[in-house]
């Protein structure tokens, strides 16, 4: 468990995971020196990696499915060959009505069908549900806005790539790198963040941050699906909100540091008008979460996003 002050760095890493040491310091009330010596220690042990997070719509990776897995004898194996896929950007271990929740992101419902199939012939896979995301109302990580409309060169797919392996590169190498003085070089990465094509943050894990119990959701909804989804995504300790079709009208995930108050949140979900749970299931542990994509050497086409 974290002490107060590596807490808020956490929290503001999350919020801007390029956040100066001195903006990082005047936040916490200490040094500069003592700041940068805790965000290394930070960095070093785990408790949080600071990456960049590509919008789906710039690497054409907007088909999301929801996966649930029913499994036939030892869950884990089946879990690990899962989280092999780099399709595969999520996978845990959970109590309920399945085994396993898996989410699925590629290029299209064809590339989407054809993980899936795969999942199904993973030894001891016995039955997997689909649910196909429409939109993401809420992701604690990842951009969910719409993009800004720019076009992007070879100099900015070279940053997105450095950005995603290390979301705090120092100007210094990002510069080395793509020959760029250091002044264009922070005007670009500025640029790609505000427009939404890269959003860098950090991701934490969740018992440092005393968020020990994790959870999902899938509800059905009466009334319109946008005013529920928007609802349930302003609720405390909801991270995750999608709507689509399938067997749900909404999938969800929510934290809280205890399983008193993970109940908690799931009842301030069936408080909201329209909203009831279909199911609910409880993480036991997470296998995979990623959100790094794999990038070609140039941009698709040579074009950018809009």
């Amino acid at each position: 468990m974290l002490d107060a002050v590596d807490a808020v760095l956490v929290r503001e890493l999350q919020r801007d995971g390029r956040a100066t040491f001195q903006a990082l310091a005047d936040r916490v009330g200490l040094s500069r020196t003592a700041v940068r010596a805790r965000v290394q220690s930070l960095l070093e042990t785990g408790v949080v990696r600071v990456v960049g997070i590509v919008h789906s719509a710039v690497v054409g990776a907007e088909a999301v499915g929801h996966v649930s897995v029913t499994v036939a004898g030892p869950a884990r194996e089946v879990a690990a060959a899962v989280a092999e896929r780099p399709a595969v950007g999520f996978t845990a271990l959970t109590a309920g009505p399945h085994d396993l929740v898996v989410q699925v992101r590629t290029r299209d419902d064809a590339a989407l069908a054809a993980e899936v199939d795969h999942i199904r012939s993973v030894p001891g896979v016995e039955a997997t549900e689909v649910f196909r995301t429409v939109a993401t109302v809420r992701d604690a990580h990842a951009v969910v806005r719409a993009l800004d409309r720019i076009t992007l060169d070879d100099i900015d797919w070279r940053l997105l790539q450095e950005l995603q392996r290390d979301g705090r590169a120092p100007y210094t190498r990002l510069a080395d790198i793509i020959g760029l003085s250091q002044a264009a070089t922070r005007a670009r990465v500025v640029r790609l963040m505000r427009s939404g094509v890269i959003q860098v943050t950090g991701l934490a894990d969740p018992l440092a941050l005393g968020a020990a119990e994790l959870g999902g959701f899938g509800l059905v909804v009466t009334g319109p699906l946008r005013r529920v989804a928007e609802a349930v995504a302003r609720l405390e300790g909801v991270r995750y909100l999608a709507t689509g079709f399938g067997r749900y009208d909404i999938v969800g995930q929510a934290e809280a540091s205890t399983r008193a108050g993970l109940v908690e949140v799931l009842d301030a979900v069936r408080a909201v008008p329209g909203a009831t749970v279909r199911e609910s299931w409880h993480h036991l542990d997470v296998v995979k979460e990623s959100y790094a994509v794999e990038l070609p050497d140039k941009p698709p086409n040579g074009a950018g996003a809009a």
